[in-house]
């Protein structure tokens, strides 16, 4: 233990933390999806509910569990903590292996030191391996033959987007170009700055997300909050929870959207040409808030972070009110469940997988931290028509959790492949799962 953590306050927070283990989900989990989910009261305690899912990796053979219909198969193993997905025109993938950057000013003191423990427990603790390898099925069998060092010494990357011949990723602190070549399996150039991001000592939600508009024209980059709920002050919040957009031409940039916590995923839906985002709601006012959600983001919109959530609804520990801002909040689309950490978005546009997913969104939930019981752990899917989501969200892998709540995998990245099969990324099994049809 270091030495700043002295033994009486550290049992004293571990006595505190136990004492508020009896804080458990009042409402059954799809109470909190669908358009119109229930929000009760705010329940927060003294120490924050902390229920992790150790991680622990899939023993030899294992794998997560497909819906009916549905098979899942490696596509590959032995990856560095797997994140991003993206697919190029020829079907080459590229995943970004990658962690978070160091950032020496977040969850400091006692209560962030045990946090970073049990985030370590959760599998988020290793080196970011500053990645991102190619993966190559050349031979069409569902299982990538060639693997490549892609980029190297990047920073904590983690979007991945291909405009023409450049290529664009977000690192943690800025987003790059490099020049591509239908084929290539390496990219030695070094990248071109297009846009500072912003990242600092704290930067407690790193991961940024890109996204080019269908004609190219300009980038969407998310970038996730400095904090909860605001708890470090509103001066470390310039310029995140928000969307970002980008003219790579000349670099000049704008707020597309704002107040959207953590919009790890960003999508376009093929019906209505609308973006989309998945979003991480805040924590720590019980395991029955707030739930993560799915929304069409509109142009100049605001939604809530960190005065309101789900439209009105105050959260009280902030200290800065904006009332002005309240007014006009948005009330997300589609929730998605209290703490299941939704990561991945990616809408079905392919051919392979049954009719019934066509238009519909694919979503990976990392799993919670602060619910009891757990949450998330899988990958889910929300109907749509006519560019709407139309109908309850269905299970679509399942397995991460093992009987005894250890995390055997964690699903992060979305991607459909060339021949139309889902990918997922898995940071703690370190593999991308193909789900694809049933034979």
């Amino acid at each position: 233990m270091p030495k700043a953590i002295h033994l009486p306050l550290a049992v004293a927070f571990m006595t505190l933390a136990l004492a508020g283990c009896g804080e458990v989900a009042r409402l059954p989990l799809d109470a909190g999806m669908g358009p119109n989910p229930t929000l009760p009261s705010p329940r927060p305690t003294l120490i924050p509910t902390v229920h992790i899912a150790p991680a622990k990796g899939w023993p030899p053979g294992g794998m997560p569990t497909a819906a009916g219909g549905l098979a899942v198969s490696a596509f590959a193993t032995g990856l560095d903590h797997p994140r991003f997905l993206y697919v190029l025109p020829n079907g080459d993938v590229l995943v970004a292996e990658t962690n978070a950057p160091p950032k020496p000013d977040d969850q400091k003191g006692i209560r962030g030191w045990f946090f970073k423990r049990f985030q370590k427990k959760a599998g988020q603790g290793v080196p970011s391996a500053n990645r991102i390898t190619l993966l190559r099925d050349a031979d069409g069998d569902g299982t990538a033959e060639t693997r490549t060092a892609f980029l190297e010494n990047l920073n904590s990357p983690f979007g991945i987007t291909l405009v023409g011949h450049r290529l664009y990723v977000a690192d943690s602190d800025a987003l790059l170009s490099f020049p591509y070549e239908d084929g290539a399996t390496k990219i030695t150039a070094p990248g071109v700055k297009v846009v500072d991001l912003p990242a600092g000592t704290i930067n407690h939600h790193w991961t940024k997300t890109v996204v080019a508009s269908r004609d190219g024209s300009h980038l969407y980059v998310s970038i996730g909050s400095n904090s909860n709920a605001g708890e470090n002050g509103l001066d470390k919040e310039v310029g995140r929870a928000a969307i970002l957009e980008v003219d790579p031409a000349t670099g000049s940039s704008r707020i597309f959207a704002s107040g959207l916590r953590n919009a790890a995923g960003l999508s376009w839906q093929p019906q209505s040409g609308a973006l989309w985002a998945s979003v991480n709601e805040r924590d720590e006012i019980g395991s029955d808030l707030v739930p993560d959600y799915m929304t069409e983001v509109k142009d100049g919109a605001f939604y809530g972070w960190p005065f309101s959530y789900f439209g009105q609804h105050i959260d009280t520990r902030v200290k800065e009110q904006r009332p002005d801002l309240v007014a006009r909040a948005i009330v997300p689309d589609y929730a998605l469940g209290a703490h299941t950490a939704c990561l991945g978005l990616a809408f079905y546009d392919g051919n392979l997988l049954p009719g019934r997913y066509s238009g519909g969104a694919f979503v990976s939930q990392h799993g919670s931290w602060n619910r009891r019981p757990r949450s998330g752990y899988k990958v889910i899917f929300v109907p749509f028509a006519a560019g709407r989501p139309a109908g309850a969200a269905e299970d679509v892998l399942t397995g991460f959790l093992d009987p005894g709540g250890n995390a055997l995998g964690r699903p992060v990245g979305l991607a459909v492949d060339r021949a139309g099969a889902l990918l997922v990324a898995d940071d703690v099994g370190n593999t991308v799962w193909r789900v694809r049809p049933a034979r």
